[in-house]
């Protein structure tokens, strides 16, 4: 799983040479950094995430996300549904300072933290005030390799396996660098400034035009599976999970535990 090479979209710099991965391309969106050698460039556009989340969670599966120099292809998710129908999505009692983003336009990603230590992410389905989405569980990191690892080290001293560099919705999190100021970034318009986020910087985005869903290569739909989600204890039936089978960094499943009071 080593780092691979990408056409370049259009759009060069003056001096004939790609737009820098790290900085927005001529029409403000990130210009995808070196990855794979998957055919499709294209940002996705909105119309994409306005679907109900359990349609368009196996549909990104094969996609490649970008956030500034590290893009991975995703080959897990989970889909969590709408308010008062999900007990196990954010949105379930509805509308509140945190989860505010999943009520927003399709597209944008929700960044929450949890457990007390860990970040996760989701990109954002259905209209403006519905309240649904995807969460990225896990990915194969295909560019910006060297940034994502040391990332994932950082404090321990040890090395990381490409793997596991994103293998799981946390460690997903830290190899794309996301974290509470990047709560409502747009991944659908130009520039991918963050206009409804809910963070100590009013909502605007430190690093924009740095977030893209690209079409990368999706598998056939033989390759696709499905099943409940990890974790859930509500709703745990739900078959709403999907993964890429056989591919590796696919995170494992883990079914709720309820935790034991101690006396």
């Amino acid at each position: 799983m080593g780092e691979r090479q990408l056409t370049p979209p259009e759009g060069p710099g003056s001096d004939g040479r790609p737009t820098p991965p790290d900085r927005p391309g001529s029409d403000g969106r990130p210009t995808p950094p070196d990855a794979p050698g998957l055919a499709g460039t294209v940002p996705l556009e909105r119309g994409f995430f306005d679907r109900p989340a359990h349609e368009v969670a196996p549909d990104l599966l094969g996609r490649v996300l970008v956030h500034g120099p590290v893009a991975l292809r995703l080959t897990e998710v989970e889909a969590y549904g709408l308010q008062g129908e999900d007990p196990a999505a954010h949105t379930y009692r509805g509308l509140t300072p945190r989860n505010a983003v999943m009520f927003g336009p399709p597209g944008h990603v929700y960044v929450y933290f949890t457990y007390g230590m860990h970040f996760c992410a989701n990109l954002v389905c259905l209209p403006e005030g519905v309240g649904s989405g995807v969460l990225l569980r896990a990915g194969e990191v295909i560019a910006g390799i060297e940034t994502a690892a040391a990332r994932r080290s950082a404090g321990t001293g040890r090395g990381v396996p490409p793997r596991d560099l994103a293998r799981g919705p946390a460690r997903l999190a830290v190899a794309l660098g996301f974290a509470r100021e990047h709560n409502g970034l747009d991944a659908c318009s130009p520039g991918g400034a963050n206009t409804i986020g809910n963070d100590s910087t009013g909502g605007a985005a430190v690093e924009p035009g740095r977030l893209a869903v690209l079409e990368g290569d999706p598998p056939g739909a033989d390759l696709i599976r499905s099943g409940p989600r990890t974790g859930v204890a509500s709703g745990k039936e739900t078959p709403w999970r999907f993964w890429i089978d056989g591919d590796p960094t696919v995170s494992p499943y883990r079914p709720h535990v309820p935790r034991r009071r101690t006396s």
